[in-house]
C-alpha cells in the first residue's frame, strides 16, 4: 500500500513531466505525413470482432452527444472507455468505417489519469480530458515502424521519474501518438503550444504502458502501440473517443 508521504514523494519526482509530453527539449526528425519508411500495409489492424453483415450503423457505447462530436469524415476511431469516472483503468477499441457499418477491433486493457476523467481538464488536475480529439501526429524514442502518421523521433522523448506506484517509466514513450487535446496539429507531439492556454494543460497522449496511473494520458501494450501506429491511416481522418463509460453514453 502506498502511504500519503510515498505518494507525494512519487507525485513530485514524477511531475518532472508536464501531462505526458515531458518538458525535456526535444530533438526530433520531423517528416510530414504520408513519407513513412517501408511500405505501409494494414496487418497492423486489429482483426474485426464482428462479422460483416452485422456490423453496427452507431459504434456501440456512444450516445447521442459523443455521437454528435464525431466527425463526418472520420472513418476510424479509437474508444477509449474508462471503468469509471474516478477510475485509472480503461479499455481501447479501434473502429474502423465500412460500408456495411462500424467494425471493431479487439479490446486492449489501458490505464488513464490516475484521478480518472474530466470534462474540463486543468493542467496537474491527474485526470484524462473527455471528449472527441483528432489523431494527426506521432512520435517516440525508437524508429518509425512504418506509420502514416508524421512522425518525430528524437531524444526529446525520454521519459523521467516514476510512475505513481513506484514503477520504472523506461520505454513509456518509445512510440506515442499525439491526441490534438489542447494542441497544434501537424506539429510534433513535443510542440508546446497551447491555444487554449497553460492552464487546461497539454501533452496528452496515447503511449507505451508503464503498469500504472498516467497524469493525462492513456497508456496501452507496446504491441497495441505499434499495431495502432500501422493501422492509422491520416486519409481515413481518424479521431479519439475518450472517457468514462457514463460519460461516453450521454
Amino acid at each position: 500500500m502506498i502511504t500519503p508521504r510515498r505518494r507525494a514523494a512519487l507525485l513530485a519526482a514524477s511531475l518532472l513531466l508536464t501531462g505526458c509530453g515531458g518538458g525535456a527539449a526535444a530533438t526530433p526528425e520531423h517528416r510530414p505525413a504520408g513519407t513513412a519508411t517501408g511500405t505501409p500495409t494494414t496487418s497492423g489492424t486489429p482483426a474485426p470482432a464482428v462479422p460483416v453483415e452485422s456490423a453496427p450503423q452507431r459504434i456501440p457505447g456512444l450516445g447521442t452527444k459523443t455521437w454528435a462530436a464525431v466527425p463526418e469524415d472520420a472513418a476510424q476511431v479509437v474508444v477509449v472507455t474508462g471503468r469509471g469516472r474516478d477510475s485509472p483503468l480503461s479499455a481501447v477499441v479501434l473502429y474502423l468505417r465500412t460500408a456495411a457499418g462500424w467494425q471493431a477491433g479487439r479490446n486492449w486493457p489501458a490505464h488513464n489519469a490516475l484521478r480518472g476523467w474530466s470534462d474540463h481538464h486543468l493542467g496537474g488536475d491527474l485526470r484524462s480530458p473527455i471528449g472527441v480529439y483528432g489523431l494527426t501526429d506521432a512520435g517516440g524514442l525508437l524508429r518509425d515502424p512504418g506509420t502514416r502518421l508524421s512522425y518525430d523521433r528524437g531524444t526529446g522523448f525520454t521519459p523521467r521519474g516514476t510512475g505513481f506506484e513506484g514503477e520504472s517509466l523506461r520505454g513509456s514513450f518509445d512510440y506515442v501518438i499525439a491526441i490534438d487535446y489542447n494542441r497544434e496539429p501537424g506539429t510534433s507531439p513535443l510542440d508546446w503550444t497551447r491555444p487554449l492556454g497553460a492552464k487546461r494543460g497539454g501533452g496528452i497522449w496515447l503511449h507505451v504502458d508503464h503498469g500504472g496511473p498516467t497524469h493525462g494520458c492513456v497508456s496501452i501494450a507496446e504491441e497495441h502501440m505499434k499495431e495502432l501506429l500501422l493501422a492509422l491511416d491520416p486519409a481515413l481522418h481518424p479521431v479519439v473517443v475518450m472517457g468514462d463509460h457514463a460519460s461516453l453514453a450521454r
